[in-house]
């Protein structure tokens, strides 16, 4: 059986088509030059620049120009020499090296790792460190048992009130 498809629900469908193709290619325009990773380094060669970095599990070098942020989790950052960074460094779970005449504009935080800097590294913006295992159970760990709290409350709640009471014998 055949079902008649009108000329408006076509023309719809049409337009829905493109609108979402424009959408994707817009808010994909800039991300060209971004580079996102899962377990793989990303190296930012002496001539190249890219908008901005962030990896899980992996490292970053930089050797080129990053004209925005760097975030690593579980890895660690290397600003080798004449490498910048226009924006902010976070790293969760690892180390940061700044190498001599690295360039940084904005914030550096590093959190459960360690900064190495070099004296003659720029820093334009503020510099937290908060180094030591203790920091990544503070901010990772201590949220989810927490939430392993919560749930055992309302598993036991659940318990509580869906019991089936026993009658009492005389």
């Amino acid at each position: 059986m055949r079902f008649p498809v009108r000329l408006p629900q076509r023309l719809l469908a049409c337009v829905f088509l493109l609108a979402a193709l424009s959408a994707f290619a817009f808010a994909n325009s800039d991300r060209d030059r971004d580079r996102t990773q899962v377990g793989n380094d990303i190296v930012v060669g002496p001539n190249e620049e890219i908008s901005e970095a962030t990896c899980f599990g992996c490292s970053v070098r930089v050797r080129g120009h990053v004209t925005s942020d760097v975030t690593v989790f579980g890895g660690s950052i290397v600003v080798e020499d004449q490498g910048e960074i226009s924006g902010d460094i976070t790293n969760f779970g690892g180390g940061v090296r700044l190498d001599k005449e690295a360039k940084v504009g904005g914030d550096i935080a590093v959190f459960g790792g360690h900064l190495r800097r070099d004296p003659g590294a720029e820093v334009g913006g503020d510099v937290t460190n908060f180094g030591g295992p203790i920091w990544l159970f503070l901010i990772f760990g201590l949220p989810l048992v927490f939430l392993g709290g919560i749930i055992a409350l309302i598993v036991w709640l659940v318990r509580r009130f869906t019991q089936a009471s026993l009658p009492a014998t005389a």
